[in-house]
């Protein structure tokens, strides 16, 4: 035997960060409340204690693969000085955000739900980090397009990474060159759009948490549909793990145990918000084709009704995007393809208006379009704004044609 065989490994030096990201896969593919650190540890190929050498728990992990993310993000944008063409500093942070977006697509869905796990210190820390973000591509936007206001910039770049950040919601297949340069398009084409109202504008960059949920309402309503729409509110404001059945039933005005006499479980209550979100979803798009034959004019009532859909439930918008992980085994396997069918009827509908486009492409513009709906649609301030619908649906279609 050599001596080199006897020798102690090394421990890498870059542990820590490693950890981070394997956990922040595993977090955005599972959900962080289902993740545990002797699962991290193994993918890792370490034992559970050699983690906690690193992070004294697994919400520090958490706050550091977000920390991660946010600087690697700000490291890929530079920003532009004041004397370069603003039209090729915006290129070149665009493409950069693009590579970065495409590198990072397994974990940057972090952003999207990061306010319903991180304390108020570090979702604070989250929001001024992606403020710099937003601010280091509206300066030179504002230099090309010296007519837009300081709160229209900064909402179409917010567009802008919304379409970006869409490629970490879902897995369909893209080559790398290809969905960069499509990425790189879609932010020009949000960039280049015409912003909403200034009203409305002002209303969504206050919307940036989520409302208190309001008081049931109190009358002829049945106590089942009390209980649903209690749960939606709380798990769109806390996350599915954050809630009890004593929650839901005290924001209901029901008592506890009376709760189960609806709803046997959380489970069923989270299947059954699931359940309503296709429905309403399945009767809005089916009432948005009837009887339209021309691809250009259903793609454009296809838009119209999920504006509309996400816009008058955001809510339950936000917890069908959110809580797949958590639903039981049947209800989640079943309620994947209705989603893929959902998605599959706008790829349907972008592929017959632009017959030359590649069908990867095409389920990256629909992605694109969908997270900026709903998205938007999460500022519920915003989608109750005048003229905020008209100016979303713009945008959307927009995106489909990139």
């Amino acid at each position: 035997m050599h001596g080199t065989d006897l020798a102690p490994r090394k421990r890498p030096k870059n542990r820590k960060a490693q950890i981070a990201l394997v956990a922040a896969e595993l977090f955005c593919e599972r959900g962080y409340h289902l993740v545990g650190i002797d699962e991290i540890a193994a993918a890792v190929g370490i034992s559970g204690p050699a983690v906690y050498r690193h992070f004294t728990n697994k919400y520090a992990i958490l706050v550091h693969a977000t920390r991660e993310l946010v600087t690697a993000a700000l490291d890929a944008v530079q920003e532009a000085p004041g004397d370069e063409d603003p039209a090729a500093a915006l290129d070149a942070q665009l493409a950069s955000l693009a590579r970065f977006t495409v590198e990072r697509r397994k974990v940057g869905g972090l952003y999207q739900w990061e306010w319903r796990y991180l304390a108020d210190e570090h979702r604070a820390e989250f929001r001024e980090a992606l403020g710099v973000l937003n601010g280091r591509l509206a300066d030179p936007l504002r230099r090309l397009r010296p007519e837009l206001s300081p709160a229209g910039a900064q909402f179409l770049v917010g567009a802008a990474l919304s379409t970006f950040g869409s490629l970490t919601t879902h897995r369909a297949a893209a080559p790398r060159a290809r969905a960069e340069a499509t990425l790189q398009r879609l932010g020009w084409a949000m960039l280049r759009a015409d912003p909403p109202p200034a009203s409305a504008v002002r209303a969504a960059r206050g919307a940036a948490t989520p409302p208190a949920a309001e008081p049931p309402a109190v009358g002829l309503e049945p106590r089942r549909e009390l209980l649903l729409a209690s749960a939606i509110r709380l798990f769109h404001r806390l996350g599915y793990h954050a809630v009890g059945m004593e929650d839901i039933g005290a924001a209901a005005g029901i008592n506890a145990s009376s709760v189960y006499r609806y709803f046997p479980s959380k489970g069923d209550l989270l299947a059954a918000a699931y359940y309503r979100a296709s429905d309403r979803l399945a009767a809005s798009t089916s009432a948005a084709l009837r009887g339209v034959a021309e691809p250009e004019e259903a793609l454009r009532r296809l838009v119209e009704a999920y504006v509309g859909f996400a816009f008058g439930e955001s809510d339950l918008v936000s917890v069908y995007l959110a809580e797949n992980s958590n639903l039981p085994d049947p209800d989640r396997h079943e309620l994947r393809k209705v989603q893929r069918l959902h998605v599959e009827e706008w790829v349907r509908l972008v592929a017959q208006v632009r017959p030359d486009l590649p069908a990867a492409e095409a389920r990256v513009l629909v992605h694109a379009a969908i997270n900026l709906v709903t998205d938007l649609g999460r500022a519920v301030r915003f989608a109750r704004t005048g003229g905020a619908a008209a100016s979303v649906t713009a945008l959307a279609r927009t995106a489909l044609a990139a």
